[in-house]
């Protein structure tokens, strides 16, 4: 029988803009809950500058816990055209033995899937693509694990591609969920929205279910800064959304996955609310 796994998800932490309050709260959850591993997808700072680089770096090697980190948009460097096409992860040296590296637990496992790229052929780089060498390194690690383990697949960007032609959240994000729906994939675990979700996905070959995690930063949007807690006892998969403001699981989520998935640039900027769908299912321990 599997023991019980605690994974805690956090995503978009924003060095930079970051919320102390909320990075010491985090921190000292991990401290006391000592989790099997944290998972954090993506956007570790808000213009990959040494600075905020160096400060992610600091807080996330000061947790007691195994972490992998996926790389955001806003992870690969913005003003040095240079270092982003020929040696984008430079500045994320400090901790790159838990950049994209899987984390091996009983019975379950944390896999990487890459969204980023250094540069797309279409204006807006912040959105996802996922390429063919991303993708197969991804499906051999889930292909290669032991007979009865299960995986989560860590992305940055959320695969969903909503359906619009050239301008999808994701490219090619509905052909990486064709084939993690073929596979033993308890769920694929994103950020980028700044807002939670837990939703199931249809493709051809059957549902694959997607969990977004909120920021811990200033950028919020519709919600207040907060974490996934996720329980796998085995059999099922339970996410319980831990926040600020005791506001309830099922509250936090959103209802889907919005084409614009960008938080305000700025910190008061306003944008237009997350439309949100009543939901009639019970809550989300």
């Amino acid at each position: 029988m599997t023991d019980r796994k605690l994974l805690f998800h956090l995503s978009d932490i924003h060095f930079g803009l970051e919320d102390n309050r909320a990075l010491d709260w985090v921190k000292q959850e991990i401290a006391e809950r000592q989790p099997d591993a944290v998972a954090i997808t993506g956007d570790l700072t808000m213009r990959a500058r040494h600075r905020e680089f160096d400060a992610a770096c600091r807080w996330i090697k000061s947790l007691d816990a195994p972490v992998t980190v996926e790389v955001g948009n806003h992870d690969l460097p913005y003003f040095n055209p240079i270092e982003r096409f020929f040696d984008p992860y430079k500045r994320i040296r400090g901790i790159a033995d838990k950049v994209e590296a899987e984390i091996d637990l009983p019975g379950l496992a944390i896999v990487p899937l890459k969204t980023v790229r250094r540069w797309q052929p279409r204006l807006n780089w912040s959105k996802g693509w996922v390429t063919d060498a991303a993708l197969k390194r991804c499906l051999t690690a889930i292909d290669e694990l032991p007979a009865g383990v299960q995986a989560l697949v860590a992305v940055h960007h959320p695969l969903r591609e909503v359906g619009t032609q050239g301008t999808a959240l994701t490219k090619h994000g509905q052909n990486a969920l064709n084939e993690l729906a073929q596979r033993p994939v308890l769920a694929v675990l994103s950020g980028h929205v700044h807002d939670a979700f837990d939703i199931m996905e249809e493709t051809v070959h059957g549902q694959v279910r997607m969990i977004g995690a909120g920021t811990l930063s200033q950028r919020v949007r519709s919600t207040p800064p907060s974490f996934n807690e996720l329980t796998w006892d085995g059999k099922d998969l339970t996410v319980r959304v831990r926040n600020l403001e005791d506001v309830r699981t099922r509250d936090m989520m959103i209802g889907d996955v919005p084409e614009d998935a960008m938080p305000p640039r700025e910190k008061g900027e306003p944008v237009a609310p997350v439309g949100k769908v009543p939901r009639t299912d019970p809550p989300v321990h």
